[in-house]
């Protein structure tokens, strides 16, 4: 519950900020202030994204990729002014009629890149709900649904093992270690084995943006001094808050989670139940 929590706090904490520099005073409640004027406590496709992939695993009781491309398009459909560009593209290139299993590839090629950030930011769900040897095929997967790249991919693994872990009671410092072990890509590693040796950098980037929100996490105390270093940071701040929210959330569970923040985020109720659901059904299906 304070994973997929903790991704929408952060994420409506950070949308009114998006893409500006670090703003002068640190942002310690939710208001629809700053360049982007959002309603305060309102969301994003960070957190429409992760809906989405969470009601597909409880409704198909694991992950099928026909059902949650469809949910994704549908969110894409009713709210395209959040989406990303690589997403965006992908769900376009899909409603004119391209094969889902070909359109992630094609955008990577016309573009010349995938290496956003759009997959690591709604990857929670899937760390709240498998464990073991699923976790990370289903991450890799899921991320290369709209993001061909395979640094994207290896990123949100990386995020989705540590929630997944942290979810099921381990520390932070042993669930980043075990992160760390089952990465295969020696960028990722270079750069998150050794976080605190580069000034996080918020940038679109897969892998910048998960240092970032890594870093943070990391060095705080609670889930309050996470979510506003992330803010802090500027650039990509929704999702560089979603990111370091859900591993917050994962590792303090919703009690950590500041009760003004939580009483003024949009569908908090609903959110919050999505994720008991997500661990009802994956415990029912053994994935402890």
């Amino acid at each position: 519950m304070g994973a997929i929590t903790g991704l929408a706090i952060g994420d409506a904490m950070g949308a009114p900020f998006e893409g500006c520099p670090p703003p002068q005073d640190p942002i310690t409640e939710m208001h629809g202030k700053g360049p982007r004027m959002r309603i305060a406590g309102h969301y994003t496709d960070d957190t429409l994204q992760a809906i989405a992939v969470s009601t597909s695993l409880i409704q198909c009781r694991g992950f099928s990729p026909d059902d949650l491309l469809q949910r994704l398009i549908i969110g894409y459909i009713r709210n395209p002014e959040y989406y990303g560009p690589t997403s965006g593209a992908v769900f376009d290139l899909v409603q004119s009629g391209t094969p889902p299993e070909r359109a992630a590839e094609m955008v990577h090629t016309q573009k010349g890149t995938s290496r956003s950030n759009g997959s690591v930011m709604r990857g929670a769900p899937v760390g709240i709900f498998f464990s073991g040897p699923a976790l990370r095929e289903v991450s890799i997967r899921c991320s290369q649904l709209t993001h061909y790249d395979q640094t994207a991919a290896e990123c949100s693994a990386f995020v989705n093992q540590m929630v997944s872990d942290m979810c099921r009671g381990f520390s932070r410092t042993w669930s980043f270690s075990r992160a760390l072990n089952r990465c295969h890509d020696d960028e990722v590693i270079r750069m998150l084995g050794a976080y605190h040796r580069y000034d996080p950098e918020p940038a679109l980037d897969a892998l910048l943006t998960t240092h970032a929100a890594l870093t943070v996490f990391m060095d705080s105390r609670s889930f309050e001094e996470t979510i506003v270093r992330a803010i802090s940071l500027g650039g990509d701040t929704d999702t560089i808050g979603a990111i370091a929210g859900t591993l917050a959330g994962a590792w303090s569970g919703t009690r950590g989670i500041p009760c003004r923040w939580l009483v003024n985020l949009e569908d908090c109720g609903m959110i919050t139940s999505l994720g008991a659901r997500l661990w009802m059904v994956s415990q029912s299906l053994g994935y402890r």
